[in-house]
């Protein structure tokens, strides 16, 4: 979708990229070759996508979680409906919200029109009428802009865990917010006597100031791990009552910011840990936090690390850096201090790395180049294929990229859906994305 100018270059665009110019196109590839030339503009491949669509939330929101619903597992059939946890990145304090969205009626992209008479016109229309999608949303007001959002279920009861650029980490209860949602008398009554009432059930005021790095359990529910921009890391333990007992020693090791935090999907006490000193450490919190760390690699990239995922099927740590390479941390062989693979495509800082939660090896990243990029490590280039022999910009490209999204504004997190195989979640300053390519 160009500007009326015809000289966008932020557009929504799938790969294969097209650059149109005088009637002629050819792929796009973003940070190789020479930049658009006048006249020129890129155009969205629609046959690239099986779904795709975008949302507004006004303020833009940094960063989001996905919540499983009770929807069912594998959910490949359309329309689609899912349910997010957000809170926003507003121009003053008082402005912001914590926000439930639930988005649905997602249809596939409709097929390229067929010629056909006037009824099939009106056909058309009222089909139109029929997919357009719905969103419903439930904000609560919240001081301070939200840094990172991260939801858990305890038990039957869904919670966000909130980073606040106050410093503090809030834990809020989602129940009521996750019903009003799904009933449009219960949202507006919602919004109209309860929305300005919902306060947090937990707040840490221990940080001594902001961070972005919060992680639940998989394992052991409703243990938290924060770590904040002071380098400090804290463990948050369940207590009986509802409660939580936040540990006031912190893990030391780090020597500047703690950018993102993993528990192990496999051991209960084990997690990792990545920051602006360049390095990743792995922990174990059955020793004391002063002697926890156990395995550091000092210099995982050159310059901060922002962000890690840890895979949930193959002891593989993902990592994307200010440096724009996406490193995988084979934790068998973490010692060595080498990663097992390196990728370069990104030319900004990564801002978000997530695996596929069903192919073990599928990966999705995001940078500040506003490009999403799909990954499989399984893909191995055919020799006989003659792709590099029509056209010679594919040759330089890594072998395992699948796929490169474009069109986003400020790209600060992603998540594919748990229980949606291959459909991605986005947010940015140009809001909320949700797509499914062809390739995953």
């Amino acid at each position: 979708m160009a500007a009326p100018n015809g000289k966008s270059r932020t557009c929504e665009t799938g790969e294969p990229m097209e650059a149109e110019s005088s009637g002629s196109s050819q792929v796009y590839l973003p940070g190789r070759g020479p930049p658009l030339r006048e006249g020129e503009e890129l155009v969205m491949d629609e046959e690239a996508y099986v779904l795709y669509h975008r949302a507004q939330t006004g303020a833009p929101c940094l960063s989001f979680d996905i919540i499983r619903d009770h929807l069912g597992d594998n959910r490949t059939e359309l329309p689609l409906t899912l349910y997010l946890c957000a809170g926003t990145q507003a121009e003053s304090a008082q402005s912001n919200r914590l926000m439930m969205l639930r988005m649905h009626n997602l249809h596939g992209t409709k097929p390229p029109p067929s010629e056909g008479s006037d009824d099939e016109e009106e056909e058309d229309e009222e089909d139109e009428e029929d997919r357009k999608p719905q969103l419903e949303l439930a904000m609560v007001p919240h001081y301070g802009g939200i840094n990172r959002v991260r939801v858990s279920w305890l038990g039957e009861e869904p919670v966000a865990g909130i980073w606040s650029e106050k410093g503090q980490v809030e834990v809020f209860a989602l129940r009521r917010l996750l019903q009003v949602v799904d009933d449009p008398q219960a949202l507006a009554t919602f919004l109209r006597d309860e929305q300005a009432r919902v306060k947090p059930i937990f707040t840490f005021a221990g940080h001594m100031g902001e961070g972005f790095a919060l992680d639940w359990s998989p394992r052991v529910s409703g243990r938290l791990l924060t770590g904040d921009c002071q380098k400090n890391i804290h463990l948050w333990t369940p207590t009986d009552g509802g409660s939580w007992h936040v540990d006031q020693r912190p893990f030391m090791g780090h020597t500047r910011s703690v950018e993102d935090l993993q528990w192990s999907p496999t051991e209960d006490t084990v997690f990792a840990s990545c920051s602006a000193d360049a390095s990743i450490r792995i922990w174990d919190i059955r020793a004391a936090p002063s002697k926890a760390c156990m395995l550091t690699t000092t210099s995982a990239h050159d310059g901060d690390v922002n962000v890690i995922n840890w895979s949930r099927r193959e002891p593989f740590l993902l990592s994307g850096g200010d440096d724009g390479a996406l490193k995988i941390w084979d934790l068998r062989q973490f010692k060595s201090g080498s990663p097992v693979a390196t990728f370069k495509q990104h030319v900004a800082p990564i801002t978000s790395v997530e695996w596929h939660p069903q192919d073990s090896g599928v990966f999705a990243a995001s940078g500040a180049d506003n490009q999403i990029t799909q990954w499989d490590l399984a893909v191995e280039r055919d020799p006989e294929a003659g792709d590099t022999e029509t056209d010679p910009g594919l040759a330089d490209l890594p072998q395992q990229l699948l796929f490169v999204h474009q069109g986003e504004t400020d790209l600060k997190e992603l998540h594919w859906h748990p229980q949606c195989p291959g459909v991605l979640v986005s947010t940015a300053l140009s809001g909320f994305t949700v797509f499914r390519t062809i390739s995953v």
